[in-house]
């Protein structure tokens, strides 16, 4: 599989999801720039987190008129593998690629910490590879990271099995508690029903190395390998 790892203005974890993929997982890695029009082959594509365009207007508003985005968006209508992490995440919910919004978090505060994720379904290929019953300590690291979905949006997510992550406790338990921005249903990661474009606003990129005393988020990483 070829991965495509696009950059905008102001990403800032571009190079942290290259090194991963090349050095750890040992995939073939295109850097895309947000000017291009060709995804260069690439299978997989992955928006990484920063601050696209300074996070002006709202974060990822200007990044999905990029022209690269149009490709992307093609790319994922025809059944095409797409990843957005953190501000990734957000340019896919404004591109409308995924349901829902990120707001501000509840604090108004931008929230730069380790959290634990429980997995929110077993049917998705970020997912399947992981235990149900287990928490992953992945970091956050944003100022808009509240998820937030209409009600009747919120029902058809939760009826066609599109959560991918909940904050929960060091031991699974997913509550208010350990909600640290106030995203509904304690989301931290959604995908859309094709079960083919995935977001999260926690960085697994930034917990898979040894060095770092933390592969959770590699997990996630050789997950996606076995299952797409």
């Amino acid at each position: 599989m070829k991965f495509g790892v696009v950059s905008f203005p102001g990403s800032n974890c571009d190079e942290d999801m290259v090194y991963v993929l090349e050095e750890k997982l040992g995939q073939k890695v295109e850097k895309l720039w947000h000017k291009d029009t060709d995804l260069k082959g690439a299978d997989f594509i992955v928006l990484p987190g920063g601050f696209s365009y300074g996070d002006y207007l709202r974060s990822g508003a200007i990044a999905k008129l990029s022209p690269i985005m149009g490709e992307v968006i093609k790319h994922a209508n025809k059944g095409g593998y797409v990843m957005g992490i953190c501000n990734g995440f957000q340019i896919l919910t404004e591109s409308g690629l995924l349901e829902g919004a990120l707001l501000h978090n509840n604090n108004q505060k931008f929230i730069c910490r380790n959290v634990y994720l429980k997995p929110g379904s077993q049917n998705t290929p970020i997912t399947s590879g992981l235990k149900a019953d287990k928490a992953y300590k992945i970091p956050i690291a944003h100022g808009e990271g509240r998820f937030y979905a209409p009600e009747e949006t919120m029902d058809s997510i939760l009826q066609n099995d599109q959560v991918l992550f909940r904050y929960a406790s060091e031991e699974g338990i997913v509550s208010d508690e350990f909600n640290p921005n106030g995203s509904l249903n304690n989301i931290a990661g959604i995908c859309n029903k094709g079960k083919n474009v995935f977001g999260m606003m926690p960085h697994p990129e930034r917990a898979a190395d040894s060095e770092l005393n933390n592969e959770d988020g590699k997990l996630m990483f050789e997950s996606l390998l076995k299952f797409c």
